[in-house]
């Protein structure tokens, strides 16, 4: 019973806050709502987005420089060596006399073996 007075004297005892305060008080719980979520954006920015440019404008690089000759695999597991650029056609030589065109895209890098 002790309790339940001392409870009720307090609860009567404080004032509701003033307007400033409310304000305040919106302001920091918005800040605490977005700022997990901008730091989980500049998570992903730098740890998935940002590489996955970066290996994108390295594979353009790399098909921008393919020559006649070079000897590459394709993205299927076919490994042959480049005899004819035709805009995005590729044609591969995977055998002697054997010759398959392959879309440039599709290339995925040089072959060492």
């Amino acid at each position: 019973m002790l309790y339940q007075a001392f409870i009720l004297s307090q609860a009567f005892a404080m004032t509701p806050p003033t307007q400033a305060q409310q304000g305040q008080s919106g302001l920091i719980s918005l800040i605490f709502t977005i700022l997990p979520l901008i730091l989980i954006f500049v998570i992903f920015y730098f740890l998935l987005i940002r590489p996955q440019q970066k290996r994108i404008k390295e594979h353009q690089k790399f098909l921008s420089e393919l020559k006649v000759g070079q000897k590459v695999y394709t993205s299927g597991g076919i490994v042959g060596k480049i005899v004819k650029i035709e805009g995005d056609l590729v044609w591969l030589e995977v055998e002697k006399g054997t010759f398959i065109p392959v879309i440039k895209g599709y290339i995925a890098g040089n072959y060492q073996g």
